[in-house]
C-alpha cells in the first residue's frame, strides 16, 4: 500500500513539473555551427533560405568572395547574413527535432560577430559598398519553413567584432515546429542600411523557468595564462604592512532594453497634428488617399489630404518625413515594388509643386511587404493598400 502511495505521489509531482515546463526536454538543432562547404550566397546543409525573392542567400563563410576572413568560433565555418539598402534582408529556417512546448520557456545561446569587411554592390547606387553596419538577430517561432508566426526574442545590436556569446529567453505562445533566425536592421529604422552578422555554434533549445532573467552577453573563454618562471630578487622584498586585497574580475553583464514599438498614428487629421504629437520614427496612416485602379493617379477626391499634408509641413518646417507605399498582396513583387512606389512619388512630386523644399521629403515603395491586415478579405486588401508619412528626423 505504501509503495502504491509512493508511486502515486511521484506521479504527481511529475504531472505538475511537467505542466510548468519544467519536465519538457532540451530541442537540438541540425548543424547548429553551420558546418559546411564555404561558398557564398550558400546556405548551409540543414537549414533553408528564407530571403526576398531575387535576392542571394546567405553565405557560408569565410569565403574570399566578399572578403570575410574570420576564423570560425567552432569548427570550419560559420554563417554570414546581411541587410540591405533597398529594404531586403536575409534570414534562414529549419524543422524543429522536437515541437516548442508552450507551456515552458527555453534559453538559446549563439556565437555572434561583425565582419570588418562584408564587401559587395549596393542595391540602389550599383556601386561597391562594404556592409559593416551592425544589426541585430531575431528569432521566430512558427508552423513551416520561413513562417514568422511569433517573435520569440532577438539579441541586441551586434557591433563587436570578436566572437561573443549572446544569451536569448524564448517564450513561445504555441507549440511551434519551425524557428527563423533573421539579421535585421537596428530599429527603428530610419533608412535601410547595409550591415551584416556572422553567427556560430548555436546551442540546443535548453527547458529554463520563465521568471528566470537571461538578457546577457559573455565574453569566450580565455586561453589559460602561461606563467613565467620566477627571478630570483637580488635583494629580499619589501614585505607590505597591509596585504594586497584584490577584487575578482566578472564578465560584463550587458542588460537588453526592450524597445519601443514604432508609434503609428490613425484615424486622426493630419491638419490636427502638432509637432508634440510626434517623434522621430512616428508613422502616420492617411485616410481618404486613393488612386485610380492599378495606376500611380490620383483621384480627384483626395487632393483635400494633400493639402493637409502641405500645411502641415508648411506649419512644422522642421519636419523631415517620408512618403511610403504601399500595396495589397494581390500582385507580384516587382509590380507591388513599382506601383507603390509610383504612388509614392506621385505624392511627393503634389508635394513639392505646392511648395515643400524637396530636401525635407523622401518617397519609397514598399510593395506588399508590410500589411497591416488580412490580404485574402476585401476589407484587408483596402487597408493593405496605402501611403503612410513617417517621421524621420527635426531638423533644429
Amino acid at each position: 500500500m505504501r509503495l502504491r502511495l509512493f508511486i502515486l505521489g511521484m506521479l504527481i509531482i511529475m504531472a505538475s513539473n511537467i505542466a510548468q515546463g519544467q519536465g519538457a526536454l532540451p530541442i537540438q538543432l541540425t548543424n547548429p555551427s553551420f558546418e559546411d562547404i564555404p561558398r557564398h550566397s550558400h546556405v548551409p546543409r540543414g537549414w533553408y533560405d528564407c530571403g526576398f525573392p531575387g535576392e542571394s542567400p546567405p553565405d557560408t563563410q569565410p569565403d574570399p568572395t566578399f572578403r570575410v576572413s574570420k576564423s570560425a568560433y567552432d569548427g570550419e565555418t560559420y554563417l554570414g547574413m546581411v541587410v540591405r539598402d533597398n529594404d531586403t534582408w536575409e534570414a534562414i529556417s529549419q524543422k524543429l527535432t522536437r515541437s516548442m512546448d508552450k507551456s515552458t520557456c527555453y534559453e538559446l545561446s549563439l556565437y555572434a560577430a561583425r565582419s570588418e569587411s562584408y564587401v559587395s554592390v549596393s542595391r540602389i547606387t550599383d556601386d561597391q559598398a562594404n556592409y559593416v553596419t551592425p544589426v541585430k538577430v531575431r528569432i521566430y517561432g512558427g508552423f513551416d519553413y520561413c513562417d514568422k508566426q511569433y517573435l520569440l526574442g532577438e539579441t541586441k545590436l551586434i557591433i563587436n567584432t570578436r566572437w561573443l556569446e549572446y544569451r536569448i529567453k524564448l517564450e513561445p505562445i504555441a507549440n511551434y515546429t519551425h524557428i527563423v533566425i533573421e539579421a535585421f536592421y537596428n530599429t527603428p529604422t530610419l533608412f535601410p542600411y547595409n550591415g551584416n552578422v556572422l553567427l556560430d555554434k548555436l546551442s540546443d533549445l535548453i527547458p529554463v523557468p520563465c521568471e528566470q532573467p537571461i538578457a546577457e552577453t559573455t565574453e569566450p573563454p580565455k586561453a589559460p595564462e602561461v606563467k613565467k618562471p620566477p627571478v630570483t630578487p637580488t635583494s629580499p622584498p619589501k614585505t607590505p604592512s597591509t596585504p594586497p586585497t584584490t577584487t575578482p574580475k566578472t564578465p560584463p553583464v550587458v542588460v537588453e532594453k526592450k524597445e519601443e514599438p514604432p508609434v503609428v498614428i490613425e484615424n486622426k487629421k493630419i491638419s490636427e497634428l502638432n509637432r508634440a504629437d510626434l517623434k522621430e520614427g512616428s508613422t502616420i496612416r492617411l485616410d481618404n488617399l486613393y488612386f485610380e485602379v492599378n495606376k500611380a493617379v490620383i483621384t480627384n477626391g483626395s487632393y483635400a489630404v494633400l493639402d493637409e499634408i502641405y500645411a502641415f509641413l508648411s506649419r512644422n518646417p522642421e519636419v523631415i518625413v517620408e512618403i511610403g507605399g504601399h500595396t495589397n498582396g494581390v500582385c507580384d513583387d516587382e509590380y507591388c515594388n513599382r506601383l507603390s512606389t509610383n504612388r509614392a512619388k506621385a505624392v511627393y512630386d503634389y508635394i513639392v509643386k505646392k511648395g515643400i523644399d524637396k530636401n525635407r521629403l523622401q518617397y519609397k515603395g514598399y510593395g506588399r511587404r508590410q500589411p497591416i491586415a488580412d490580404n485574402n478579405t476585401p476589407d484587408g486588401r483596402r487597408k493593405n493598400q496605402r501611403v503612410e508619412i513617417k517621421v524621420l528626423s527635426f531638423n533644429g
